[in-house]
């Protein structure tokens, strides 16, 4: 007799159901306890052993899957390490989306914004070497900027004693800056579109400094030392590209006598592991690049960075170590405490483009107040990103360093909320 006959056939397919589904269970939570890449350098570990939740980090592959399937997105990179392990690493998408090519986990990616703080850090190196101070003058450096004067609204009154912003005020050498709205930019505020004031040149009242530069309060325009500032330095946070991405690159080459890029390689990528960091990219690794249909690869200048998720994860965890990695020092335990320290009052918050509960450093913007930020990071978290998409942040508050990368500005929205949810100690 087949011995089978004496088994009730749908209490065993019952009994098989379950102990398939409680394997699948069991198999899909480890598998959750793992990031999906293996870093290449930094240790990584479970997730629970570190005060996370695996089941909840996995909720990032979720959304940015979902991302990809409406659209947002082609494809990224997430990253998350605490306590210096690193327990979600992801990829998702694709890079290039004509070739059907899947996103990689050393991809390249347009940093634009984001290189700033990197910029910001390797001043603050020569800060701590006593080659420059955050207190010179950048005349100092580059005498061009020795004659800047500052454009401020003028009063012109019309027949009737009244204001009179319609007219046009000439600097004497066919400069009209009553319809240059670079050069006025936000002065006009609640004024309507081309009602820019009239204005008039007057003298710096104190020198524009590394510091002015480092916190977006120099008033720089794009024209640099060709033009007037917008308003005069340290009054006023007024979000800029030229100071961090021209001026200072050329500073660091004064003071040290090396070349920008060079002086990055050597100082800063080196010894972080930084090993797909680029301002030029090599032939072997053009590659490598996140193909993006009408996204320019080739950007110049300090704002010409490219990098990998993995590097990017190097430079935060260095600033959350206190300047430290790999067991090279890059800052002062105490200059990185100040690089993430509001260093501009209330300027930050009261602008445009700062929210509220917030402050801002030496190129990264601050958690000043977590519950008015609302933006699921610690009290004293700081970081920044990117036009393109990219974001990373150091908190040391959680011990926990966040790196994000896309080349769509309007994707990861919800990165930060499920990382912080995904604590549980």
């Amino acid at each position: 007799m087949n011995v089978f006959s004496k088994i009730n056939t749908a209490s065993l397919l019952l009994g098989f159901s379950l102990f398939c589904a409680l394997t699948v269970c069991t198999v899909s939570q480890e598998a959750l306890a793992e990031p999906m890449h293996t870093p290449t350098k930094m240790p990584m570990a479970n997730a629970e052993s570190v005060g996370m939740s695996a089941e909840g980090l996995s909720r990032i592959d979720q959304m940015m899957q979902e991302q990809v399937d409406a659209g947002l997105i082609q494809g990224g990179a997430t990253i998350v390490a605490r306590r210096g392990k690193v327990v979600h690493f992801s990829t998702h998408g694709q890079m290039d989306v004509e070739r059907g090519r899947p996103m990689e986990p050393d991809a390249l990616y347009i940093m634009a914004s984001s290189a700033k703080v990197v910029i910001g850090v390797a001043t603050l190196m020569l800060v701590d070497e006593g080659l420059i101070s955050l207190s010179d003058p950048i005349s100092k450096f580059i005498p061009e900027f020795s004659e800047l004067k500052v454009a401020v609204p003028d009063e012109p009154v019309n027949a009737a004693g009244k204001k009179d912003w319609g007219k046009e005020k000439s600097d004497g050498n066919g400069k009209k800056w009553g319809k240059d709205k670079s050069q006025a930019k936000g002065m006009g505020k609640g004024m309507g579109k081309g009602d820019v004031p009239a204005q008039r040149l007057v003298p710096l009242d104190t020198p524009l400094t590394i510091h002015h530069l480092l916190t977006h309060t120099s008033g720089l325009t794009n024209e640099g030392a060709k033009a007037p500032l917008m308003f005069q330095p340290g009054t006023r946070w007024a979000y800029g590209n030229v100071g961090i991405h021209s001026v200072l690159p050329r500073i660091i080459e004064i003071a040290t006598g090396t070349p920008f890029h060079e002086f990055m390689q050597e100082r800063v990528f080196n010894p972080l592991q930084m090993n797909n960091s680029y301002f030029h990219v090599p032939d072997d690794k053009v590659s490598k690049r996140v193909v993006i249909a009408g996204l320019d690869f080739k950007s110049k200048g300090g704002g010409g960075l490219v990098s990998a998720a993995e590097d990017f994860l190097h430079f935060q965890q260095m600033l959350l170590n206190g300047g430290e990695l790999f067991g090279h020092r890059l800052l002062r335990p105490a200059t990185v405490e100040m690089m993430g320290t509001n260093q501009v009052g209330d300027l930050y918050a009261s602008s445009s483009k700062g929210p509220e509960g917030m402050g801002f450093g030496y190129t990264v913007a601050v958690t000043m107040d977590p519950v008015a930020a609302a933006d699921h990071r610690g009290k004293g978290a700081y970081g920044w990103g990117g036009a393109a998409g990219t974001v990373s942040w150091t908190d040391p508050e959680n011990e926990l360093v966040g790196v994000l990368m896309l080349q769509q500005p309007r994707g990861g929205r919800d990165f930060g909320k499920i990382v912080a949810e995904a604590m549980i100690d």
